[in-house]
Parts: C-alpha cells; structure tokens; sequence
C-alpha cells in the first residue's frame, strides 16, 4: 500500500477505555505503514506486555514496548512501558525516566507530546483519545504551537470523554474525529483539510 504521508512519526495518549478505541485505530494500519507511531496508554505499572498481545493478536502492523535508546522506525507502534516517562531525544531515539508522575501519571502523554514536538515540529500528528483526567491538553499545545497537526476523539464517541474534552479546550485541536475515523485519516492524511471536522 502507497500512503503519501505528512508526518515523520504520530504520537498517541490514552487512559481509560483506550483498548477499544486503540484496536479501531490500529487495525488499519497495514504493516508497512511507514510511520512510527508512539503511544502512551494510562496502566498499572504491575502489568508488564498484556496489552501489547492482546493488540498484536488483532494488528498487522508490528507492536513493542520501547526500549531506552533504541532508534524510532517507521512501521512499528511503541507503546510506553509501564511506570516509566517515554521521551524522544532529538537523535531520533527513546529515553525512559523514572522522574515524578506528571497529572498523576508515569508514563505521562504530555510528557511524550511535548518531547516530540521539539523533535518533529510540523512533521508531528498527536492525537487524544479516551481517559478521565486532562493529560496530554498542554502536550497537544506544544504540538501546535510547533506546527504539527493535532486530532482528538469526538468526546460522545469516548468511554471517558475527559480527556478529549480537555484537549479540545485549549483551543488547538484542529480535528475531532470517532476512531474509524482517525484510523483513516492515518491512511489518508492527503485529505485533511485547515478546518476542525467531526
């Protein structure tokens, strides 16, 4: 499959109910995809790669936990391992901090967000999914203060619409998508347009 994407990696946060909505997204991304996507997902720090299975089990396209210093490549979804920061360097590579938790949470997706707008800048595409508290708003920010482009789950299709909620407050969410949606947007962001859409 030719995808003529915008983007040089997607980043994505999530908490509560983010199983679901992920599985709609990842789905259809083949596993080519020549994207990195990189995902901070709200979770005991006890659980150590059960969501990863369970999310390869219904993708094509590769799925990991990131690892400190390993380098970012294109047809692979990270996710933030648990209790740990993910950050990107500006090397194209993963840090992992064990800093305090940011808005209660480690790994944080504001933390995330705003590391890889410094990296990518315009070539970066967050996106806010489901969760019950405000992070990744001030990360969604940074992004499009850097020219990335910016995307949250329409809060009446998200199990816990406070996180998108959130994000869509600060004003710099440029597209409110459900999750088929966003997934075909991953596919075809040649069809993007400047306005908000949902």
């Amino acid at each position: 499959m030719q995808i003529n994407n915008a983007y040089d990696a997607i980043v994505i946060g999530t908490s509560a109910g983010g199983l679901y909505a992920l599985m709609h997204i990842l789905q259809q991304l083949p596993a080519d995809y020549p994207v990195p996507v990189i995902v901070v997902q709200h979770r005991s720090k006890d659980e150590r790669a059960l969501l990863e299975e369970v999310l390869q089990q219904k993708c094509d396209i590769r799925i990991k936990q990131a690892d400190e210093k390993e380098p970012i490549q294109p047809g692979i979804v990270y996710f933030a391992p648990p209790d740990y920061h993910l950050l990107i360097e500006s090397n194209g590579t993963f840090s992992l901090s064990f800093d305090a938790p940011v808005n209660y949470a480690r790994p944080s997706i504001d933390v995330l967000f705003e590391t890889a707008a410094e990296v990518f800048k315009q070539r970066l595409l967050g996106i806010i999914l489901t969760g019950a508290n405000s992070d990744g708003a001030s990360g969604i920010k940074k992004i499009s203060l850097l020219g990335g482009a910016t995307i949250a789950q329409q809060p009446e299709t998200a199990d816990y619409p406070e996180m998108p909620r959130a994000a869509i407050n600060t004003g710099y969410v440029q597209h409110i998508l459900d999750p088929d949606a966003i997934g075909d947007f991953l596919l075809h962001p040649e069809n993007k347009n400047d306005g908000k859409t949902g």
